[in-house]
């Protein structure tokens, strides 16, 4: 059968949070080349002491795709290892689009994304009945740009719960335009740095004063940003539990 490259989402931090299938993967695996200024790199411990590791925080996507292609020509089973769950900011798309050019197939075992790791840290639900059923998964523009209408101030119309990623750094920013967007200066806010890691650190505030906490807790990186009512006080219960509601299961 032919070699492939197999990308495995490595989990928010929590090295027990990778999935099953991508730990399998990664004990089997010959060669490995993971995120290393992103992931935790005690998962390298699954790895079998021939596996090759390379670290890509310094390499350009060509000389990670030359890796990817000296290992499949070599007969290795060969691992993409990317932070949290990699369909949320993971760049993969641009090393499928190479490998395609090559004749090297792949094949996507998904993650833990760091966005639930966040929520479970604070015992969270991002949708709360009457409350909020939508979530927004963002950024704020930096030298990523961001479509204009896809802004944060254009989001924060809805006023439904919402996830920032790379965005701490411009908390500042960040709070102004979701306060021109329409939330409310109480509207209440959890930053958490590094979710489920053993460093895990939780800021909770509201829009008012999230940024001074920020900047007082020295938080500068690593670290989501979410906001909405659905951290709040008021939440209903669902109907699923409900004992006057029946449905297919319970009449």
């Amino acid at each position: 059968m032919k070699n492939k490259v197999t990308f495995v989402g490595a989990g928010p931090g929590d090295v027990e949070l990778i999935t099953l299938k991508g730990y399998k993967t990664l004990q089997n695996a010959d060669m490995v080349i993971y995120a290393g200024s992103l992931i935790n790199t005690k998962l390298l411990k699954y790895c079998k002491e021939t596996c090759e590791l390379h670290n890509s925080a310094t390499l350009e996507l060509g000389e990670i795709i030359n890796l990817m292609k000296r290992g499949i020509e070599s007969g290795y089973s060969v691992v993409r290892l990317q932070t949290g769950d990699f369909s949320l900011y993971g760049s993969i798309r641009e090393q499928i689009e190479e490998l395609k050019k090559i004749n090297i197939d792949f094949e996507a075992i998904p993650g833990v994304s760091s966005f639930l790791g966040a929520a479970s840290a604070v015992g969270t639900e991002f949708t709360v009945p009457e409350v909020s059923q939508s979530l927004i998964i963002t950024r704020m523009a930096g030298r990523t740009p961001v479509p204009l209408k896809e802004s944060l101030r254009s989001f924060a119309q809805h006023q439904t719960s919402m996830v920032i990623f790379l965005s701490i750094q411009g908390i500042k920013d960040v709070v102004s335009e979701l306060l021109a967007g329409g939330y409310s200066d109480k509207t209440p806010v959890v930053v958490i740095y590094k979710a489920t890691w053993p460093d895990e650190k939780i800021v909770k505030g509201n829009l008012s004063n999230i940024a001074e906490k920020v900047i007082e807790a020295d938080i500068t990186k690593t670290a989501l940003i979410m906001v909405g009512d659905f951290l709040g006080e008021t939440y209903y219960y669902s109907k699923l539990y409900d004992s006057e509601f029946s449905h297919e299961y319970r009449q």
